[in-house]
């Protein structure tokens, strides 16, 4: 089960193509300017299964965004259902955090949960470094990070 705030069907802000972007509830950091403050709620939106979710994915037959909230403040349903989207449907999958590359890798739960990602947009938004011009993110401190040649060498190697 994860928390969810809102599916939209068919968005290209928040990543490449056309996508279906899932918004789940929960966010800590609590961004100064956050553009969805309304999402910090752990008890906003609604239960969904993840077979719920995956019937949506499939009916879009399109690339998915994990955004919220924080998808990372709900871990193991996170893991779960880009395990199942990479099984199952073999689609791209990109996910919005507050955290940091650095930070997820401390955490073996977190790394757990974004090991099948293709692409993690991480940090905080920060309001000193907005920036509009940046292509599905809104400030300079995050980056858009390729997991899969981020794990394979090592460094944290930015998505082009």
């Amino acid at each position: 089960m994860l928390r969810v705030l809102h599916i939209v069907e068919g968005t290209s802000v928040d990543g490449p193509g056309l996508r279906t972007s899932i918004y789940l509830a929960g966010c800590n950091h609590r961004c100064p300017g956050c553009h969805n403050p309304d999402s910090w709620n752990f008890m906003g939106g609604e239960e969904r299964t993840l077979d719920e979710l995956m019937q949506v994915i499939a009916y879009n037959e399109a690339p998915v965004t994990l955004s919220g909230g924080d998808p990372l403040h709900q871990p193991v349903g996170t893991r779960d259902l880009i395990h199942r989207i990479k099984q199952e449907l073999g689609y791209n999958v990109w996910c919005f955090t507050g955290y940091t590359w650095e930070e997820i890798m401390g955490n073996p739960v977190l790394l757990d949960t974004v090991r099948e990602l293709d692409v993690l947009v991480d940090g905080p938004f920060v309001q000193a470094e907005r920036d509009i011009s940046l292509r599905f993110r809104g400030s300079r401190n995050q980056r858009l990070i390729d997991v899969q040649r981020t794990l394979a060498t090592g460094n944290v190697t930015l998505w082009q």
